[in-house]
């Protein structure tokens, strides 16, 4: 954003847990966007969430928010089962759009996602914010570079607790929940940017618990060059770890937490015969980062680097993943 450009105009649909973490304090850290108004279902909780993060306006409805004039994105923040039809809402209102992860419900919804930003022109994002860190840019540039030697294997793990408490929309796999749609998003998402290619899957299992909701999830995919992985995703581990390691013929590489570098993090190298070598990066939230690529995209800037194919790429996977584990 130039001195001479205002900030990007931001609405948010839905008040939820990860708002103020991923769009309001980005928001005030970097100054690229200025968040106006927020819709919930019900009006007076969405008053409840502008009056103590400081949001000017509330909508009384999500699509009352939509078509707003006065602005010009969307961050739809709303369970998964709400990321189609309003994000679809919103791009044909003109508005930019930056999704939660998952994208959608599965991959023929996140097709005709695509399909509505690429008919409006407008930036449709995937907010998988660790993407665009500069430690996992650096796990790509190490891989890319060959000193690890041909990749071989990719292992990924992403393990958490969420409580079970009744307000825990993870827990509801009609709205979209399970461990595989929220926190195997990340390891999958991680190995198949480590490959630079899509996988298949080779088999799955899952823990399911009420209602059919996965409590955990593992697979083992190939990818066309011959490159095996592994992936491990639970949101009911007492002991958190995001982890993802890459061996190759001549060395490999461990990524401490990839996932929020901003809490921590270590990249460790190994290569035959040299000393092991360990890199840290910047402490800035990776969410800052990712409301700076939004908006540079939304103003004409580079594409963003989580949307269109790889977003259906993703959603073809976790269909795929979700199928083996239950079959």
């Amino acid at each position: 954003m130039t001195s001479e450009q205002a900030p990007l105009r931001i609405g948010i649909l839905g008040a939820a847990k990860i708002a103020p973490t991923a769009l309001i304090l980005p928001a005030k850290a970097t100054g690229v966007v200025s968040v106006v108004a927020v819709a919930a279902r019900d009006p007076a909780r969405a008053r409840a969430f502008a009056d103590l993060h400081g949001i000017p306006e509330i909508s009384e409805t999500y699509e009352d928010l939509i078509t707003r004039p006065d602005i010009d994105a969307v961050y739809n923040a709303l369970t998964p089962s709400r990321h189609a039809d309003l994000s679809i809402a919103a791009l044909a209102a003109g508005k930019h759009v930056l999704c939660e992860k998952p994208f959608a419900m599965n991959a023929d919804e996140a097709r005709a996602m695509v399909a509505a930003a690429q008919a409006s022109g407008k930036v449709l994002m995937e907010a998988f914010h660790y993407r665009y860190h500069p430690m996992f840019a650096r796990v790509l540039e190490v891989i890319g570079s060959g000193e690890l030697g041909k990749v071989r294997d990719l292992s990924a793990v992403f393990q958490t607790r969420l409580a079970d408490d009744g307000a825990e929309i993870r827990y509801e796999r009609d709205l979209g929940g399970g461990s595989l749609m929220d926190i195997g998003t990340y390891p999958l998402h991680w190995v198949r940017a480590a490959a630079g290619a899509e996988p298949t899957v080779v088999r799955a299992s899952s823990v399911f618990g009420r209602g059919g909701v996965d409590h955990s999830t593992q697979a083992e995919l190939l990818f066309p060059n011959g490159v095996t992985a592994r992936i491990s995703g639970s949101m009911v581990e007492e002991t958190p770890m995001a982890l993802l390691e890459v061996t190759g013929t001549r060395g490999s590489l461990k990524a401490i937490n990839p996932l929020a570098p901003q809490m921590g993090h270590l990249l460790e190298v190994r290569i035959e015969g040299l000393e092991p070598r360990r890199e840290t990066f910047s402490r800035a939230p990776t969410y800052d980062f990712q409301l700076r690529a939004f908006v540079d995209a939304a103003r004409g800037g580079p594409a963003p680097l989580t949307f269109g194919e790889d977003s259906v790429a993703q959603m073809v996977l976790l269909d795929a993943v979700s199928a083996a584990s239950r079959a």
